[in-house]
């Protein structure tokens, strides 16, 4: 029998995997382990409201609930510099420790406001109905800053949550109503696009077009997408006030950091931190934002902003300084493309710039703990937790070992034609240690 929701919260025990302490070891001990046995405290993986927003590749709260309560003391402080969906934020909070979330994406603030630090435990169903009629019968007009906004939604869908979002827009964001129903307008956005919402990157499938058309045809149209906004909003309402009573007695929060570049926001007057924990982007991860599009606009992002973020991405990026470690030397060397070392590069050089970033909080005796794979480039295999290891071990970071996690499910396409179909089986928590 699966423990109840509230009982994950502030469990009186941490776990072990390296006897009494996380002692050093050889640089080529790999653990292998199932997160989803260790912690089995956590019903799945959606549990209160992990699954409160649309997020495609999301870190399974196994790892970071794991690495919280071991690396982290009560109280205290945990920074995650690819903050993404707010994963590692909701699991210190549920914990009763503290959170500093960084991501590029400006969506960090509405996750964090909403599924981490919401602590509202008197709404009302009936009173939340009253709203949304409100919503519905709403008259003011908000269209995005968006050149391709008519690509991507049919006229008559477009005028009704241009009428939506206006709604939003012209209350207050605290109010925790207004949270609700922007949280089931944000699902409403996907949904009843052109874009295929079954799909982790926003494309428009013909599939979803002669969805859309079929659905247009009929009369009942509109009434269908209220009835999907007000069921998206009853259930976001039931996981919100879930989360606010588990966490009513808790003065923890998660501070967010968003829309900036965790490589170069200052942090100099941040709490000290216990551990990092994170799970970086892919090495392959292309165009992150891109994913985020309809969002980021109905929101309020213009489209200048987004365009600026997007060059701060990896694929887009040039790293104006070496990079070195021997596995990355020894994998660029096997790359024939130019362009593949280029992305190499990028991607390590940035993506250690953030973790040392992050870890300039970091106290002594604190841990790094990340999680990531070992992708597949041109067919010769990355072991990106091993580079990581090499680059961080002459800073003053202790081996301390890597947990080999298989991976159980994921969301791929599944006519891409690569050299590595299946994706990548397996993920790895390196753990070292601040001298």
């Amino acid at each position: 029998m699966k423990p109840k929701v509230a009982e994950v919260k502030g469990l009186p025990y941490q776990y072990r995997l390296f006897g009494e302490e996380v002692s050093p070891a050889a640089e080529s001990r790999v653990t292998p382990v199932c997160f989803r046995e260790i912690v089995r405290e956590i019903p799945d993986t959606n549990y209160l409201t992990h699954g409160l927003f649309y997020y495609p590749a999301k870190f399974i709260p196994h790892v970071p609930h794991y690495c919280v309560r071991r690396f982290c003391s009560e109280g205290g402080w945990v920074i995650d510099p690819f903050a993404g969906s707010g994963t590692v934020g909701l699991e210190a909070v549920l914990a009763e420790r503290n959170a500093l979330l960084i991501d590029l994406n400006p969506l960090l603030a509405i996750y964090a406001e909403t599924k981490i630090n919401f602590r509202y435990t008197d709404l009302q169903a009936g009173e939340l109905l009253g709203w949304l009629n409100q919503l519905f019968a709403s008259q003011i007009a908000f269209y995005p800053q968006w050149s391709n906004l008519s690509y991507w939604y049919p006229e008559q869908v477009l005028e009704v949550l241009a009428r939506y979002w206006g709604w939003i827009h012209a209350h207050d964001p605290a109010n925790p109503y207004v949270q609700v129903l922007r949280a089931a307008l944000m699902r409403a956005n996907r949904r009843f696009s052109l874009t295929d919402h079954k799909a982790p990157k926003l494309f428009r499938s013909k599939r979803k077009l002669q969805e859309v058309s079929e659905w247009l045809q009929r009369p009942d149209w509109k009434e269908e997408m209220d009835q999907f906004i007000i069921q998206a909003a009853l259930e976001i309402m039931g996981r919100l006030q879930s989360l606010a009573q588990v966490l009513k007695t808790t003065p923890c929060r998660a501070i967010a950091f968003a829309g900036v570049d965790s490589a170069t926001v200052d942090l100099t007057e941040c709490p000290r931190t216990e551990a990092v924990i994170t799970s970086p982007p892919y090495l392959q991860a292309q165009e992150y934002l891109r994913t985020f599009k309809l969002d980021l606009f109905w929101t309020g992002v213009p489209e200048a902003k987004v365009r600026e973020l997007m060059r701060l991405e990896i694929p887009y990026r040039k790293a104006h300084q070496p990079f070195s470690t021997p596995t990355y030397e020894q994998v660029c060397a096997q790359l024939q493309r130019e362009d593949l070392k280029r992305l190499m590069h990028a991607y390590f050089y940035y993506t250690t710039r953030a973790l040392q970033n992050a870890a300039t909080t970091l106290k002594s005796g604190g841990h790094l703990c990340v999680f990531v794979g070992s992708p597949t480039v041109d067919g010769i295999q990355v072991e990106t937790w091993r580079i990581l290891a090499e680059f961080f071990a002459p800073q003053g970071f202790a081996f301390c070992g890597v947990l080999e996690d298989v991976i159980q499910t994921r969301q791929l396409f599944r006519q891409r034609k690569n050299k590595n179909p299946r994706g990548m089986e397996s993920e790895f928590l390196l753990i070292m240690r601040k001298e």
